[in-house]
């Protein structure tokens, strides 16, 4: 089976209308992680960086070590 490409946008606008559907929780994780990795989180507006150091910090998400 092919992985989707992580779209960055339809994530965040998503998240931003609150319209991720019924496995809410999975879908920010995993949104979450993927804009760790790229390293666009810490690029957006502070509350990403905020909400990203708090998923990290509870063991929701993992720091992308360089």
């Amino acid at each position: 089976m092919e992985k989707r490409e992580f779209d960055a946008v339809r994530f965040i606008m998503a998240y931003e209308s609150g319209d991720l559907g019924d496995d809410y929780d999975e879908q920010v994780f995993a949104g979450f992680q993927e804009l760790i990795n790229s390293g666009l989180v810490w690029k957006l507006q502070g509350s990403y960086g905020r909400t990203a150091r708090g998923l990290i910090d509870a063991g929701l998400c993992h720091a992308k070590i360089l």
